[in-house]
């Protein structure tokens, strides 16, 4: 087994491959951070599961960490390091990204139109449910027509596309949506969505926006998400699908936050799922290259700071990380 990288290493990359591009704030503070002797420091005082950009970043900017120069940024640290540290203790990383629904929703469709039922969604790491709405939204892929959901506000999101993926001429109907999550998140809870919000990095105000109308939009219809652990709940949940629905399994950047064991669990349990006879379980997993064991890789170099996302363990895209981009397969 490779050696875990270092914090510094872990801000490093994160700046390279996923903030570049993304966030110029982010990109610079992790850059510095990574040379920072005093803030690694602080950062390793933590648990090895709670040193995540992503989550530290976030516990700051709830605090009131400004999006500035890297300076005042690593005095506002230095200085509330303790309510930034009880933060990170008590929250973890729990990005809920509407936009994902985009380079989900080509095979949602087509697994829809494939088994000729209607689908009930079961999400992992749910947080607050926001994804389990994709018939919800209105999508733009490139500069084509819009596709129109289901929902009131119908807000649009646009995605950008190569390979010639299966775009729908409509969104799929679902008829159950569920999920698990160690620590749901309420859409209708102001702390909870003040958390999710901090979890926005500087400079994306659309997704911004977008997390207030899907917020809205779920706290009127909440979906059934259990507290628990996704290897003792996923079973359940499948089971407790309605029988004439496709059930489809999904999740993004999830399984990255458990140890490699409880990954090859739940591998292994949804495989099990998906062979039973009559009862049509699908599983699609968008995550980090190589984050799921045994899961093959897409042909051709990789671009680290892109997802793969496999159908039943069969490679069928590249993804942005938050939905901006599908490159089909």
């Amino acid at each position: 087994m490779a050696e875990a990288p270092s914090t510094a290493q872990r801000y490093a990359r994160f700046a390279r491959y996923e903030a570049r591009g993304a966030s110029e704030v982010y990109e610079q503070w992790c850059e510095e951070i990574s040379r920072d002797a005093k803030v690694l420091d602080l950062i390793d005082g933590l648990p090895r599961d709670k040193r995540q950009p992503n989550l530290v970043l976030a516990a700051a900017r709830s605090r009131g960490a400004e999006a500035g120069t890297y300076s005042g940024f690593r005095a506002f640290l230095l200085q509330d390091w303790d309510g930034i540290r009880d933060v990170i203790l008590r929250r973890s990383t729990q990005t809920n990204e509407p936009r994902r629904c985009a380079v989900l929703l080509p095979s949602l469709a087509r697994i829809a139109r494939d088994e000729g039922r209607p689908l009930a969604l079961i999400e992992v790491g749910a947080s607050a449910g926001l994804c389990l709405y994709p018939d919800r939204y209105a999508y733009r892929y490139d500069d084509g027509a819009v596709i129109n959901g289901q929902g009131r506000d119908n807000w649009v999101l646009a995605c950008r596309t190569t390979g010639n993926p299966p775009l729908p001429s409509s969104v799929p109907n679902i008829i159950h949506r569920s999920g698990v999550d160690l620590n749901p998140l309420d859409p209708a809870d102001p702390a909870d969505l003040a958390w999710l919000d901090a979890l926005i990095w500087p400079g994306m105000d659309e997704r911004r926006r977008l997390l207030g109308v899907a917020a809205e939009a779920a706290a009127h219809s909440p979906a059934r998400i259990v507290r628990g652990d996704l290897n003792a709940e996923i079973a359940g949940l499948i089971e407790a699908a309605p029988a004439e629905a496709a059930v489809v399994v999904f999740h993004t950047a999830v399984l990255a936050y458990l140890p490699e064991g409880d990954r090859e669990i739940f591998r292994d349990t949804i495989f099990s799922c998906l062979g039973v006879p009559g009862r049509p379980v699908h599983w699609l997993s968008n995550e980090g290259l190589g984050v799921v064991p045994g899961l093959s890789a897409p042909p051709g170099s990789a671009d680290p700071g892109l997802f793969v996302l496999h159908h039943n363990g069969t490679p069928v895209a590249r993804t942005g990380p938050h939905g901006q981009s599908l490159d089909w397969l």
